[in-house]
């Protein structure tokens, strides 16, 4: 079929890539507009728009779709079908009717649940044990639209946000093709949303970075596991900030922030968490062990 592509992160490219291995025509591939990246803070391509160079597409980075001229030139590509996959605008109606079959989301949750811009993160610092990918019919609603194909997957204990990120992106690759082969042969089964159980994923704020070591060891954990590996949870110890990367909750007592061991065991509000994975500030990450040779926090010390 004849395509556009619109994403902008990481998470696009494995599907992206699916649609030109399956053979369709990506007539255009559209992304956010280069941001300023990295130390200099140079204007870089997004990871989509970067790919799309790469195989040679038509790549468009517009600032708004909602432009009269950027929903003309979307008209014009005359595509059989849309692929939205987390490109971070709002599509108009006129540009969600432009596609003779439609315009179509992959959305990494069981919809109704987590809709909204940061459904991965949000699934792990909820504890949720189970998520998924969803192709879904675009509406003018937030994700709201029938469900063509979903595919559920398991939220491990030690999963972070970082390791769903990546299992997701890849059954999202597989479904998709999947998904365009029904539509193109008039098969495609689309089942409405469920009417109950509809959360909404907000965006992560700043804010909700720091560690509290008065919760309860079990929301610590998720804290740390969702935030993983961006912003990353973070806490002081003494004036250097540290990044918990990765945790698992252990039976500990103690003082809220305390150091329980030599290994990282911090004491909670309800129990504690042992963190296996850190990064100081302008340091790289590293596990437990290589972290306090470096760095040590010993029993008696305390995070906060």
């Amino acid at each position: 079929m004849r395509l556009a592509f619109l994403g902008t992160p990481d998470f696009a490219v494995p599907s992206l890539a699916a649609l030109i291995e399956a053979g369709h025509q990506i007539a255009c591939v559209y992304s956010q507009p280069p941001a300023p990246r990295g130390r200099g803070q140079q204007l870089t391509p997004s990871p989509v728009h970067a790919f799309a160079e790469k195989h040679g597409l038509m790549v468009r980075t517009p600032v708004s779709m909602k432009a009269p001229e950027e929903i003309a030139a979307f008209a014009a590509l005359e595509l059989d079908a849309a692929v939205v996959v987390a490109f971070g605008q709002i599509l108009l109606r006129e540009v969600l009717d432009a596609p003779r079959l439609g315009c179509f989301n992959l959305h990494a949750s069981l919809l109704p649940r987590w809709r909204g811009a940061a459904p991965i993160q949000r699934a792990v610092m909820a504890g949720d044990t189970v998520t998924g990918v969803q192709v879904m019919r675009m509406s003018e609603g937030l994700d709201e639209g029938a469900i063509l194909l979903s595919e559920s997957v398991r939220i491990g204990p030690l999963d972070t946000s970082g390791t769903m990120h990546d299992r997701l992106a890849a059954v999202g690759a597989r479904l998709l093709p999947q998904a365009l082969a029904q539509l193109e042969a008039g098969i495609a089964v689309e089942t409405p949303q469920a009417a109950e159980g509809m959360t909404y994923a907000r965006k992560i704020k700043p804010a909700e970075a720091r560690i509290d070591w008065s919760r309860p060891a079990v929301e610590v954990d998720r804290q740390i596991r969702g935030l993983s590996p961006f912003p990353g949870a973070w806490t002081m110890a003494g004036d250097v900030r540290v990044k918990a990367l990765l945790s698992r909750v252990e039976d500990g007592e103690g003082d809220p922030g305390d150091v329980l061991d030599d290994n990282l065991l911090i004491a909670c509000g309800e129990g504690a968490v042992r963190l296996l994975r850190a990064q100081r500030e302008g340091k790289a990450a590293q596990d437990a062990g290589d972290f306090v040779r470096g760095f040590p926090l010993t029993p008696g010390a305390a995070l906060v």
